[in-house]
């Protein structure tokens, strides 16, 4: 079986990208406290996830940390 984790990281693009929040939520209009909840919420809407990856110039899947593990089984 496999395990996939996927951990947010938008904080540390934003930080990368010399932007905070407010001006990703400016540049994708949705709100900055949606931007603020990206990292610490589990649930994300998919409408969010593109246009956020859109403005930020990245892939979707560049939103985040994945790795991924073997379980062995049993």
């Amino acid at each position: 079986m496999v395990k996939l984790t996927a951990k947010p990281c938008l904080s540390k693009i934003l930080k990368q990208k010399g932007w905070t929040q407010l001006m990703l939520a400016e540049k994708t209009g949705l709100n900055q406290a949606t931007i603020s909840r990206f990292d610490r919420t589990t649930q994300r809407k998919d409408d969010h996830l593109f246009t956020i990856a859109y403005a930020l110039g990245v892939k979707v899947e560049d939103l985040f940390e994945v790795t991924i593990e073997e379980e062995e089984k049993q």
